[in-house]
């Protein structure tokens, strides 16, 4: 056998690792902030009704505003640019991009962004943090005349978020298994279905009703490294003593780290009948 030569760095396994933007590496909504900025109210109400008549993909509720009412079409490039600086961010999103380049013994991750959120407002978001080319988000044509815009070149939302991490595991070369997707809401279970098809590692931040049952794990925190924690865990195999080392080799400390199972029950005696149905009867 052939000595490894000196000063070689061991080989290590490479993983796409993409994840959502809004309320996933992020506290707010870029609508939300977008709203606040014009100084319009009902963004939530609009977005509830163009989901309850399926007009839109679940996470491009935002893109369809901009293009279609009328509150929304003054909207302009430097307004979107504005919003990502306003956004506020999960701590630590900087270490986390670093931690992951660096690479953990004998594991790569190649960390994407891909968003529904309007790319104007990711990358401003972020910033220093994450390369522009590294973000796959809504992308829409704007009117060299007026600036507004004219027309969506795609939006990253739904089956756009399957197209954008096959188009990226195919660029890197990696494996289905070799897949981690994190997401927060109910616009990522396409993706996160189609990720655990490929045998892939799939994360939610959140107890959204129809997320946390389809993700491998859940893990709930307002700092964006608790992600680490399951990657170490069932990807690199480490430990917990491990896991709390390198936390503290980066000047943090895991104050609570609660392992629970989250169950959502409705309880309700024999022949009961549902709220609904009882009211609709108690009116008749």
């Amino acid at each position: 056998m052939r000595p490894r030569e000196e000063g070689r760095r061991p080989l290590r396994r490479l993983y796409l690792l993409a994840s959502d933007f809004d309320q996933t590496l992020s506290f707010n909504d870029s609508g939300v902030v977008l709203s606040e900025l014009l100084g319009t109210s009902g963004f939530h109400e609009k977005v509830a009704g163009l989901a309850r008549i399926n007009l839109v993909q679940q996470g491009g509720e935002l893109a369809y505003l901009l293009l279609h009412d009328p509150e929304y079409r003054r909207v302009r490039r430097e307004h979107l640019v504005e919003v990502g600086r306003r956004i506020r961010l999960k701590h630590n999103i900087d270490r986390l991009a670093r931690i992951l380049a660096d690479g953990i013994e004998g594991h790569h991750f190649a960390f994407y962004v891909v968003s529904a959120a309007p790319e104007e407002v990711v990358q401003s978001a972020l910033a220093g943090i994450v390369p522009p080319d590294h973000i796959h988000a809504t992308q829409f044509r704007y009117s060299e005349s007026t600036g507004e815009i004219e027309s969506i070149v795609r939006v990253a939302a739904g089956y756009g978020k399957v197209a954008a991490i096959d188009d990226l595991q195919r660029r890197l070369g990696v494996g289905g298994d070799h897949v981690v997707y994190i997401g927060d809401g109910s616009s990522d279970v396409h993706v996160m279905l189609h990720v655990n098809r490929l045998e892939g590692y799939t994360i939610a931040v959140s107890e959204a009703e129809y997320l946390a049952p389809i993700a491998r794990r859940s893990i709930l925190s307002d700092d964006a490294l608790s992600v680490l924690v399951p990657l170490l865990e069932d990807i690199a195999g480490w430990n917990p003593v491990r896991i709390r080392a390198l936390f503290e080799r980066q000047g943090l400390q895991i104050q609570e780290w609660d392992k629970i199972r989250t169950d959502i029950l409705t309880i309700r005696g024999r022949g009961a009948m549902p709220v609904a149905a009882e009211e609709a009867v108690r009116r008749a």
